[in-house]
Order: structure tokens, then C-alpha cells, then sequence
């Protein structure tokens, strides 16, 4: 089997404990079937980036003998590819420039009777989608504030299988709207960034927190718009603070202490159900393969 995983932390702070549960997740998939394992460093949206945190991050995966199968790739480093991307979308008609602020996007929404907020985000209610596709020029002293995708010309209801979650189901530009590609600053949309760098790469396997599935109908449009395989997904469970919220940089998570890396990969093992404690590394592999395996082939696009 060709397998390829990766963990990829935004160095927005080091490591937290919920951070080591989905890097723990990440290389036992990549372990228990004989796969590799990469670090991918998603630094794309460089003003919340924290100058040294990346080497921290790095530092705390090494100290938790998480080691990456190739050099880490960072993400800020990759405007080309990410540009390419959206120059293909943009001669496609497929991607257009929003001149809209928030606010206007919030009272095109109360004019329309829409719920403002979707998981805290604005769904886009098309107001500067061209009426027609069409490759659109853009005035030389007018930058858009973003560049956002037709999801009405793309295959946007999408089902797709988790092997936790099972089979799941969205439909991107009711339940999303146009979201974005790149920003006036120059950073590049999310979206966008993770398909092509988890292309290029090589990807076959994501595993990652549950607090991302909903990420994951928005990359596949994006996917088989670009032409671009679609690996298989798997969304773990999240470690939860005493509020039973994400343990998360933003609510306060205290930054991952390394000093006893087996304590630390003990309470991020029994987050995941395994029993590390009880038989070591190899007991965990076992018990991995067991809890989610694999459904379905991966999906690769025609030439």
C-alpha cells in the first residue's frame, strides 16, 4: 500500500495537548500501515503566525520521538504554487474578485433573511459574482479585497466518507457560499493552500481533528475543480477543557510540556482509545488498525 500522512500545526503558539492528539493520530495512521509521515508547517496566514514558534513546534515533536519521514515543509514559502492554482480558477471562470467588507456582506444577508453566522463564519451570498462566467479584469487601482470561487459553476453537493464520522454530506454553496482564495494582504485562503500542497505532496491520508471535517467538503470542490486526487479522511476526536469545549490556543491552552514525553503521549493515547500505557508502541499500532480502517478507494480524476 502507498501511503502518505502528514500533521500540519499553524504556528499561531507551540503545541498544546490537544495539538499532540492529532499528531499522535496522524503518525500511528501513517505507522500502523506501513506509510510515511511528513510535518507540514501552515503558515499561509502570516499575520497570526508567531515568530520561532514553528522551530518550537518542531522541537516538541522531536521531543516526543515524532519524527517526519522528509524535511518539513512550510507553507509560506509557496505563494507560486498557490498563485498557479488560482490563475488556473481565474482562466476557468471560476474565480472572481470581492470588492464586499463584512459589513456589507452582513446586511446583504438581513436583506435576504440569511442567518448571519455559519461556526462563526459569513456564508457569502454572491454579491460580486458576475451574472456570467467570465475571466474578469481587474482595474489596477482597485484590489479586491478577496478572490472567491464560483461553488454555483462547480460540483458543489458533496458527499464524502470518514472512516470515524462515516458518510458524510454538504452541499458547499448553500451551506457555504463563496468562500475565498486569497486576501488583499496577499495570504492565500486555507482551503486552497491545504489541497495544493497536500497534492503536491502526495497525500493519500488526512488525519486530523474533528473540528476540521468541515473543512473537508470545501477541499474536495476545490479537488476535483483543479483536477487534483482526493485522499481518504479520518477526523479524530478532540481532547475538551473543563468548559467541554476544544482545548484550543485561543480558549487558553497552556503550551505542551515535553519534559516527560510519555505522559504527555499517554493522555493524548487515551483521548484516541489506545493503551499505550499497557503495551508500548506496538500494542497501539495494533489497536489502531482495528478501530478505523480503511473504505473506499482513493479517488483520483481521469486525465
Amino acid at each position: 500500500m502507498n501511503y502518505t500522512g502528514r500533521f500540519a500545526p499553524s504556528p499561531t503558539g507551540p503545541l498544546h495537548a490537544g495539538s499532540l492528539v492529532a499528531a499522535l493520530a496522524s503518525w500511528l495512521d501513517a505507522r500502523a500501515h506501513g506509510g510515511r509521515w511528513l510535518v507540514r508547517i501552515e503558515d499561509v496566514d502570516t499575520p497570526r503566525c508567531i515568530t520561532g514558534a514553528d522551530r518550537i513546534i518542531l522541537q516538541q515533536l522531536q521531543d516526543c520521538s515524532l519524527l517526519p519521514d522528509a524535511p518539513p515543509l512550510w507553507q509560506s514559502r509557496r505563494g507560486a504554487h498557490y498563485q498557479q492554482a488560482l490563475e488556473q480558477l481565474i482562466a476557468l471562470g471560476l474565480a472572481y474578485p470581492c470588492h464586499c467588507s463584512r459589513r456589507d456582506i452582513e446586511n446583504a444577508m438581513r436583506e435576504r433573511g440569511q442567518a448571519l453566522e455559519r461556526h462563526g463564519e459569513l456564508v457569502y451570498p454572491g454579491t460580486c459574482r458576475p451574472a456570467a462566467p467570465q475571466r474578469v479584469a481587474v482595474p489596477a487601482d482597485r484590489t479586491p479585497r478577496v478572490w472567491r470561487l464560483r461553488t454555483d459553476l462547480c460540483a458543489s453537493r458533496i458527499d464524502w466518507h470518514d472512516r470515524r464520522l462515516g458518510h458524510q454530506r454538504q452541499d458547499v454553496e448553500a451551506a457555504v457560499g463563496d468562500f475565498v482564495l486569497k486576501r488583499a494582504d496577499g495570504c492565500f485562503g486555507y482551503q486552497l493552500a491545504v489541497v495544493v500542497d497536500d497534492a503536491a505532496q502526495g497525500i493519500t491520508d488526512v488525519v486530523r481533528g474533528a473540528d476540521l471535517a468541515d473543512n473537508t467538503a470545501r477541499q474536495i470542490v476545490l479537488q476535483r475543480t483543479l483536477r487534483l486526487p482526493t485522499p481518504r479522511y479520518l477526523h479524530t476526536p478532540l481532547l475538551l477543557g473543563p468548559n467541554g469545549e476544544k482545548l484550543s490556543k485561543q480558549s487558553g491552552a497552556q503550551a505542551l510540556d515535553t519534559s516527560e514525553p510519555l505522559t504527555a503521549l499517554n493522555r493524548a493515547a487515551e483521548v484516541l482509545g489506545l493503551p499505550v500505557h499497557t503495551g508500548g508502541v506496538a500494542r497501539a499500532l495494533e489497536t489502531w488498525v482495528g478501530l478505523w480502517p480503511f473504505s473506499g478507494a482513493l479517488y483520483n480524476p481521469s486525465p
